[in-house]
């Protein structure tokens, strides 16, 4: 099965060039890249060859390899003589769409040799490079180290130790040139795929190369969308989705990427579940448990689960050899069978699966399963449930088998990975994950010496030709499944020997991979920070005395002069030494050193500047970060935060505004914005100007900021629906627009009361806004009527009798305004009781009438308010309970009621207030009575 990519562009050639390409097309087709590399036109361009044009181009007279290549290619595509009734192969149409097949086999290869395998059977030093810069091993290292260095972006290094770095060159090299790029819109994928390639090279994601990423994923979208070769190539809209959810994931951007793995599945009609069935997961459990699983079948898939892979011979898949855990697990048939038909989220097509023995999955589908499998890690906390929901993706891949290489390798990853943090599991997940790095340390090493002098070891065997996948097969995937590269892999296994406290091991790894940084933080991590910066210093520094050969490495500080010029990961590495000694210093020399273009030097002066309030400093280097990486989403909310306590309320809405553009699941940066929002002046329009015009007064963002700051923390409480101050700030927002948003007024207060009511009790209720929403019911035009559905008096009666009336205890206030409530709903005993409750609330208070005036009028208001309760509802007739209608009276007893409320509180503040105009009330509304 061809590459996707070969077959995409394959279906674009015209009939004439398809003729005469077809032997180049089906060698890159079959993984056969050194017989591409190695024709006429190829040794033409890399002067191996001469011809009339090339003859006087020079490599010494170039800065690098790639820029003399460049002008190669440039001189060889610019040549027209012959085009018009010339043979196919001598027109300029021949010669760009074979070097764009160049590229591509130069960039697979480049993947071939540092990601996949098998080992590449030629020396690509041999057959790219200039003959006595190949057999000269110094001049090899210098070239291929100045090639390292020009892959630097933005301040960020490739990793030095890339090997066959001139394979990726050349690709990148033919693919910018500008008549391929012009005349062959194919070429878009082509560089798209090597950009990501050189992206995955760097220690963090470059911006500029982040943006002409995106730029070529728009592009390449459009091209097809609008070639209709959907139908004519199976999936290739489903391939595109794959890779794009692929970069999205790279760069953090997962929820992206859940969207475009939920378009695939849709287009490919995959259908999966993540269930539970009864089953047994130990070898000594008694009873079946719930246990967790995926069940997925391919639209072409065998439903009765006796397909098996192709791969005769996939990476080694390590048994668990536990006493206590089963190797997988043992599902109760009864169980199985009722449940499943049962479960109505399982699909009927799903529900007669055999969950021991599932049928094979598609390759396509089974890289669907694993990308959503990192997308859960990405996008959850780091715990053990988020583990258990990941752990079925994998299981469902490697027990069901794959068909693919390259697709067991990423599965037998993920599961290792989930491993890891399970003391039942861990041994094996680290164990798997060593056999993986072995794989392809024996898969990728080439014969040539690394430039430490150092060869890496594998506990595995190179396996045998015959026992291997084929280049193709191992390829065919790779680029949806972002296949981590030998040495990131070699990486995290030495992360893992860190965790499980095998420091030994890990520093070996680093040091072999001359990943001194992360050799550094393994160092500080384990609190020996001085260790940790010796090895920084090292590298960016001579030695204290300046003779840097003749030092005590175990002693030396390196302390001399900075290293001239820097290495080409100066930037990151000083950037942690800041983070080590907490010296803004060193941030501000990683500006420095990287030209100004290294983004994470600022952010961290920023994040520093910002801690210590010295917030228009902080202001200022986000800014800068942010100028170059715009996409930085934690920058911005950084740089909004400053913004709010500068007071620049502007500039905090349009950082924040773009927060919530780049992710608009982000409930914090809603919130935040909401409340920037509240703190702007409407837009406002002046008088027409000398055109007859209107004309807005600058510097105003809304019109209606109250309004648009509901929209946002309704948003934002959406997004967090258990944050009960986000819910807060929507009640009191609602409650102060013009008119107020009563119907967002009761549902914040309800789902406050349902967040806070068990812990806070009537302290959660906002008696104030209470009142108001019940005073502007009673007061509305409108029909007042609790009984009709979906309207506001109903909602209103809902929220209180379900949620407030049983929480109030004490609030003088709340019963009050549930008095008024019940008195307009003719409910005159409910009404009289609550103003019962609100005065007991209130003469409850211990020594009330021995404290100040303030106090005493407080309880003569409540009671003069209680005894016009009396007077205007004990009279009336009950309408509530089992004497509604019989004639009975709400308090037949209401005046001596009244009466006994009025002398027993003016008893008790005869000695201390007699004679004050609170009495006096006190003894004029006794004498009404």
């Amino acid at each position: 099965m061809a590459d996707i990519l070969l077959s995409f562009f394959r279906s674009t050639l015209p009939d004439e060039l398809a003729a005469v390409l077809i032997d180049v097309l089906q060698a890159a087709e079959s993984g056969d890249f050194a017989s591409i590399l190695q024709q006429p036109e190829v040794k033409l361009l890399l002067g191996h060859e001469e011809n009339e044009v090339t003859k006087d181009v020079k490599l010494k007279d170039f800065s690098n390899w790639s820029d003399y290549i460049f002008h190669r290619l440039g001189l060889i595509l610019s040549k027209r003589t012959g085009d018009e009734g010339a043979p196919a192969q001598e027109t300029a149409a021949y010669r760009q769409h074979l070097f764009l097949i160049v590229a591509i086999a130069a960039l697979y290869a480049f993947i071939q040799s540092s990601i996949t395998g098998p080992p590449l059977p030629f020396n690509s030093a041999d057959v790219l490079l200039p003959k006595e810069i190949a057999s000269d091993s110094t001049a090899l290292r210098k070239i291929r180290a100045e090639l390292v260095a020009s892959l630097g972006t933005d301040g960020v290094a490739a990793y030095k130790l890339t090997p066959n770095v001139e394979l990726l060159c050349l690709a990148e090299t033919i693919l910018i040139c500008p008549p391929i790029q012009k005349n062959i819109e194919t070429s878009v994928w082509a560089r798209l795929r090597t950009s990501f390639a050189h992206q995955r090279l760097l220690s963090e994601p470059a911006p500029s190369l982040q943006k002409a990423i995106y730029d070529d994923l728009e592009s390449l979208e459009g091209l097809i969308s609008n070639a209709g070769k959907e139908k004519e190539i199976k999936d290739l809209h489903v391939h595109f989705l794959l890779e794009r959810a692929t970069i999205h994931t790279h760069h953090g951007l997962d929820k992206k990427a859940k969207l475009d793995m939920d378009q695939a599945t849709k287009e490919r009609h995959f259908e999966f579940v993540l269930t539970g069935l009864m089953g047994k997961r130990t070898k000594f459990q008694q009873s079946d448990t719930s246990q967790l699983l995926v069940l997925a079948r391919s639209t072409d898939g065998t439903s009765n689960g006796t397909a098996t892979p192709t791969t005769a011979n996939g990476p080694e898949n390590l048994n668990l050899n536990d006493d206590t855990l089963l190797e997988s697990i043992s599902f109760t048939p009864e169980a199985e069978t009722t449940e499943t038909k049962t479960e109505s989220s399982v699909p009927e097509s799903l529900a007669s699966l055999d969950p021991s023995n599932q049928p094979l999955l598609d390759p396509l589908d089974s890289v669907i399963l694993l990308s959503l499998a990192l997308t859960i890690t990405n996008t959850n906390p780091a715990d053990g449930i988020t583990r258990e929901e990941t752990l079925p993706y994998a299981t469902r891949v490697l027990e069901g088998g794959s068909s693919n290489w390259q697709v067991y390798t990423q599965a037998l990853l993920v599961r290792s990975r989930i491993e890891g943090y399970k003391s039942r599991t861990l041994e094996r997940g680290l164990l798997q994950l060593q056999a993986l790095v072995d794989q392809v340390i024996a898969d990728t090493s080439s014969t040539e010496p690394t430039t430490n002098g150092e060869e890496p070891t594998s506990f595995l065997p190179r396996a045998k030709d015959s026992e291997a996948a084929p280049v193709n097969e191992r390829l065919h995937y790779v680029f949806s499944l972002c296949s981590p590269s030998r040495w990131d892999l070699e990486s995290e296994l030495a992360s893992r020997w860190v965790s499980v406290g095998g420091l030994r091991s890990a520093l070996e790894i680093y040091e072999r991979l001359e990943l001194w940084a992360e050799a550094a933080l393994c160092w500080a991590a384990t609190d020996k920070e001085e260790k940790a910066k010796r090895i920084i210093r090292r590298q960016l520094f001579h030695a204290t005395s300046g003779d840097d050969a003749a030092v005590d490495l175990e002693e030396e500080k390196w302390e001399g002069a900075p290293r001239d010029p820097p290495p080409a990961e100066a930037p990151r590495l000083y950037c942690i030494l800041g983070d080590i000694d907490k010296d803004l210093t060193m941030y501000e020399k990683a500006w420095e050193v990287s030209g100004n273009r290294y983004a994470r030097a600022q952010r961290s002066l920023g994040q520093n500047y910002f801690f210590a309030h010295e917030y228009e400093k902080a202001a200022k280097s986000y800014e800068l970060s942010l100028k170059l990486n715009p996409l930085n989403q934690p920058a911005r909310f950084a740089l909004g935060c400053a913004y709010l306590e500068l007071q620049r309320f502007k500039d905090a809405v349009e950082a924040f505004s773009r927060c919530v553009q780049l992710d608009d699941q982000d409930a914090e940066s809603w919130s935040n914005l909401a409340a920037a929002l509240l703190h702007l002046r409407p837009k406002t329009v002046t008088a027409e100007d000398e055109d007859g015009e209107e004309r807005t007064v600058s510097g105003r963002v809304t019109s209606h900021p109250r309004t648009d700051a509901l929209k946002a923390f309704k948003r934002a409480a959406e997004l967090k629906h258990d944050s009960y101050r986000i819910w807060n700030n929507v009640l009191a927002v609602a409650a102060s627009t013009n008119p107020p948003s009563w119907h967002d007024v009761i549902t914040s207060q309800r789902r406050i009361c349902e967040i806070r009511g068990k812990t806070d009790g009537e302290a959660c209720i906002d008696a104030e806004v209470i009142s108001l929403l019940v005073r502007h019911i009673v007061q509305s035009d409108e029909p007042f009527d609790i009984t009709k559905p979906g309207s506001l008096p109903r909602f209103v009666n809902e929220l209180i009798e379900k949620h407030i009336k049983p929480l109030i205890t004490f609030s003088p206030q709340l019963w009050s305004t549930l008095a008024t409530l019940y008195m307009h709903t003719d409910r005159p005993s409910s009404a009289l009781e609550c103003h019962e409750k609100a005065w007991r609330a209130v003469t409850a208070q211990p020594n009330w009438e021995a404290k100040t005036e303030k106090e005493w009028d407080v309880v003569v208001r409540q009671t003069i308010d209680l005894v016009d309760a009396y007077e205007t509802l004990g009279p009336r007739e009950r309408t509530e309970g089992l004497a509604a209608g019989s004639g009975e009276l709400v308090a037949k007893d209401w005046k001596f009621k009244a009466r006994s409320a009025l002398r027993s509180i003016m008893g008790k503040g005869k000695e201390g207030w007699e004679d004050t105009s609170g009495w006096e009330s006190l003894k004029e509304r006794l004498g009404e009575l």
